[in-house]
């Protein structure tokens, strides 16, 4: 079905530009710190709230939780770590004009004997206040970092860290059930009896959690770095030829396949094959342990991986509702417009010049058009040579929510194409098997409507013609303004002559009203 949002609607996307509320603009920059057992992470976002900026991104691999369930105790070289790196992002923060960073610590603090001592001594020592959050709201807020960057989000959201693995549903926006386990790597290592007890503590332990849970077969989404290594790994082993992590999925029988791989692989060789720490890639088998079993026992059509966890569901907490309501990346696209496009607001007048060639798009597709109709002109700074693939390196690469890969290059291939007649010959070309040909065919003649349209009339081109498009007789009308008749020059003849060729259209130029 087609989308017939009215381009001057001002509530829609492409309406009034939210940051100019000033409660939203509070949320322009926002700083938050995770503690967890494995890491300890600062995170600064900026921008466009709703699809967030990472103004500043830090992490420490300080292993607060090593041994915690040997001992009890959170481990002393780990707790130096973590008070070192607490100081620097105190520091950090002052000096970015960040105050006061919110900071949450999750299973090693709330669990370990001296956890309130080391809270105190951060207190104490960096005036910062480690808010310690039980399993059920680490994984609610999990949960709402996965919705912050995908609104139509539904199914279960398994977040592990090093001392606990955390579920929970999401569906329509909201959070549902949530549950709480001792599955981290760091508690597996303390597991007695070698592979075979830890196994059926792993599937003892899952059952349970099943039992509570209750998924059908529904999509899993996963969050946490032994997550994304294992991931970034099956990416290996397939050759894929995007690595995005977020929104990067796997089918159930290509996981168990990469499983399989890496129990046979030497984990050395996959580190530097990768650029994964060694402290990361140390816990990633006993992560395949749980990932399997996972797998086994939930069931799932389809496993995704999400780069937003914890520390976006902070800032999705502190969004008002009007803004989490917003689509994240027409959101973002729409700050990148403001920030960098030679004028500001002109990818709103294009969309709706460019509108008729896609009546029959899906809302899903009418949000790509959208998408690059406002980032068609934000790397017009790039030496021209290299334009067009600046164009489609941002759309493919950027931190952006909302956007799946196979959407990604679909939106980096028309923007390719806003600045290129041709993509044969592209060092991106192994992108272009993530989409099919008729999607490749699609987002050329969306590229060459944006190439024809900003330049036909750089500032209002409704003024000066408009486009009709008769897609069974295969006819591209252009009805000329007497002002359209004046800008209808030879470059502007040329461009509109790509665009007919890529429809397969015949043309047909009119003057007259437009």
């Amino acid at each position: 079905m087609a989308d017939t949002a009215d381009p001057q609607d001002e509530s829609g996307p492409f309406g009034q530009p939210l940051f100019e509320d000033p409660s939203a603009r509070a949320l322009k920059r926002v700083g938050v710190v995770d503690v967890g057992s494995n890491s300890v992470r600062m995170v600064v976002f900026d921008g466009a709230a709703r699809s967030p900026a990472y103004f500043y991104n830090e992490k420490v691999m300080a292993g607060l939780g090593k041994g915690i369930s040997e001992t009890g105790l959170l481990n002393p070289e780990g707790a130096k770590r973590a008070l070192a790196a607490l100081k620097r992002f105190a520091l950090l923060a002052e000096g970015m004009g960040v105050q006061p960073l919110t900071v949450i610590a999750t299973a090693a603090v709330r669990e370990a004997e001296d956890g309130p001592a080391f809270q105190d001594q951060v207190l104490r020592e960096t005036g910062l206040r480690l808010w310690v959050i039980d399993g059920g709201e680490e994984a609610r807020l999990s949960a709402q970092g996965v919705l912050l960057g995908w609104p139509g989000a539904k199914g279960i959201v398994c977040d592990m860290g090093g001392n606990s693995m955390e579920l929970a549903r999401i569906g329509e926006g909201q959070v549902g059930c949530r549950v709480t386990s001792a599955l981290g790597p760091f508690r597996l290592q303390q597991v007695q009896g070698g592979p075979k007890k830890r196994r059926a503590h792993i599937r003892r332990t899952i059952r349970k959690v099943q039992a509570k849970i209750r998924s059908k077969g529904e999509r899993i989404y996963l969050v946490g770095g032994s997550w994304r290594v294992i991931a970034r790994l099956d990416m290996e082993r397939r050759s894929y030829p995007l690595t995005v992590l977020h929104e990067y999925r796997m089918t159930p029988k290509s996981l168990l396949d990469t499983l399989d791989w890496i129990a046979m692989s030497d984990l050395g060789v996959l580190r530097a094959r990768t650029g994964t720490s060694a402290e990361r890639m140390e816990l990633v088998p006993l992560a395949c342990e749980v990932l399997r079993e996972l797998v086994d026992i939930l069931k799932p059509t389809e496993i995704d991986i999400s780069s937003f966890g914890i520390r976006e569901g902070l800032l999705y907490e502190q969004m008002p509702e009007r803004l989490r309501a917003r689509d994240p990346l027409i959101e973002a696209c729409r700050a990148a417009e403001a920030a960098q496009a030679r004028i500001p607001g002109f990818g709103k007048k294009l969309y709706a010049f460019i509108a008729p060639l896609f009546q029959s798009a899906t809302a899903e597709r009418h949000r790509l058009i959208k998408a690059a109709c406002l980032l068609h002109d934000t790397t017009w700074r790039a030496h021209p040579d290299y334009r067009a693939e600046a164009c489609f390196d941002n759309a493919t690469r950027a931190n952006l929510g909302g956007l799946d890969h196979p959407g990604r290059v679909f939106l980096g291939l028309a923007l390719l194409h806003r600045y290129k007649n041709s993509r044969a010959g592209s060092r991106m070309e192994p992108l272009f098997r993530l989409l099919g040909e008729d999607e490749m065919a699609e987002a050329e003649v969306l590229g060459k409507a944006m190439r024809f349209g900003a330049m036909f009339s750089i500032d209002r081109p409704e003024e000066a013609g408009s486009l009709h498009w008769q897609p069974r007789r295969k006819v591209l009308e252009l009805r000329l303004t007497e002002r359209g008749v004046g800008l209808m020059g030879e470059v502007a003849q040329s461009r509109f002559n790509a665009l007919v060729l890529a429809l397969k259209a015949t043309p047909k130029i009119t003057s007259g009203a437009a």
